[in-house]
């Protein structure tokens, strides 16, 4: 084979067009799919908690619980992958949380309700640093955010379709199959999972060597491409799991990836509440509908301004204030919202707050490749992606658990803005390290 350098930008962008094409649809889906089994529980909160006889802290309590089989088994899950690749690995997750996400429609009590959630967590352990690992062998940093934000849109997205889907689902499934609304909800919307998971087993690519759909000059373009990027981050960092573990920068990453989630699960789980509670003056609630449709709109907002602060760091290939202006503006937002006058300044308000949270998310999965590479890449980004999790307990617990001791929103507000601007506070910080300031070196 003729030797191809990365001196032929025509045969890499052909390469990653090609896989553009072929794997961010397939994984896109994947975590609406995800992502919908994980919020759709908001939307049954409302008659669930009734039927259950649950307390908003034990809600809180038990919406956070996901994440502590999430947290634990993250790195570990990575390294599997790792080992037997994404597309055996992908499958299994797939198909495992799809049939815990359906057995959530019968649970007869808190304990019950605690005990799946758990598992969940566990089988659903490593989805995402497994995808943006996959994608660390696709794409060059250059174009890694534009892409990673590509995927990640997959979470706004699952909550503009899934708000109104849920809706629908709780209201027209009431009674079908013995089932009341919010049981026919969960175990309909688990379905997709396992059908899904199937299909990747048969048609995810893993790797550029697997395909033969690149030509043989596109693959050596890529390799090219990313040997050169693995043996710079090779000079900054460790390339075995057990150092990648005990380095500081993947901790100082990991605490930018939870004040970013800090903000996006508090929305999540809570959101189709706080809307609720907003016509409680008027004195007319608010139909589920109306609630779905005014859940969609943060989300959607936050769709664009991931796509948009993706592409702006790709273009000027810099991360931290792209990491830091987001969630500055995001922080002012979370702390004044629940102040304004009005359903219509309360949104605003809240989209502004969505759309700084969720923007920083492609920025953050730059960071750990650019001192890790081999298996520590693959442990890194789980400890990343783990870490940052933890605010997927922290987050819905202590929400849950400030407004039953207040009656108020407001104060787990606060503490949300204030995590989110001492993340904003590490970005800037990092950007002094040589290894994350400016682009990869040839």
């Amino acid at each position: 084979m003729t030797h191809i350098t990365t001196g032929d930008p025509a045969a890499l962008r052909s390469a990653t067009r090609k896989a553009a094409v072929r794997l961010i649809p397939l994984v896109a889906l994947m975590y609406v799919i995800s992502y919908l089994d994980r919020v759709n529980i908001g939307f049954a909160a409302a008659t669930m908690n009734a039927d259950l006889g649950l307390s908003s802290t034990a809600y809180g309590l038990g919406a956070g619980l996901f994440f502590i089989g999430y947290v634990a088994f993250e790195v570990p899950s990575n390294v599997i992958l790792h080992r037997v690749g994404a597309r055996i690995w992908l499958a299994r997750i797939m198909v495992t949380w799809g049939l815990i996400s359906g057995a959530m429609g019968f649970v007869q009590s808190e304990l019950g309700f605690y005990a799946v959630r758990v598992l969940l967590g566990i089988a659903e352990a490593g989805f995402v640093p497994g995808v943006i690992y996959l994608l660390t062998l696709w794409f060059p940093a250059p174009v890694r955010a534009r892409t990673v934000a590509l995927f990640l849109i997959a979470i706004p997205v699952a909550v503009v379709l899934g708000a109104p889907l849920s809706a629908l689902l709780i209201e027209h499934g009431h009674g079908l199959w013995g089932l009341e609304g919010w049981r026919f909800m969960f175990v309909a919307e688990a379905v997709p999972a396992v059908i899904v998971g199937v299909l990747v087993f048969f048609v995810l690519p893993g790797s550029p060597k697997d395909v033969p759909w690149l030509s043989e000059h596109e693959r050596g373009a890529l390799r090219a491409t990313l040997e050169r990027e693995a043996g710079a981050a090779a000079e900054h960092g460790p390339s075995d799991v057990r150092s990648a573990l005990k380095d500081w920068r993947i901790y100082a990453v990991s605490f930018i990836g939870l004040s970013v989630n800090m903000g996006g699960y508090a929305l999540s789980f809570f959101l189709p509440q706080v809307i609720a509670s907003l016509a409680a003056p008027s004195g007319r609630p608010f139909s589920i509908w109306e609630t779905a449709l005014l859940t969609a709109v943060p989300f959607a907002a936050a769709a664009l301004a991931m796509w948009l602060v993706g592409r702006s760091s790709d273009r000027h290939q810099e991360r931290h204030y792209h990491a830091a202006v987001p969630l500055l503006v995001g922080a002012v937002a979370v702390s004044v919202a629940l102040y304004l006058p009005g359903t219509t300044l309360v949104m605003i308000a809240i989209s502004i707050a969505a759309a700084g949270s969720y923007a920083v998310l492609p920025v953050f999965w730059q960071l750990p490749p650019r001192f890790l590479r081999g298996a520590a890449a693959a442990a890194g980004i789980g400890v990343a992606g783990g870490l940052a999790n933890v605010a997927g307990f922290v987050a819905p617990y202590m929400t849950g658990g400030l407004y039953g001791a207040t009656g108020s929103y407001r104060p787990a507000m606060f503490v949300v803005a204030a995590v989110m601007a001492l993340g904003a506070v590490v970005a800037l910080l990092l950007r002094r390290r040589p290894e994350f300031a400016g682009p990869p070196r040839a």
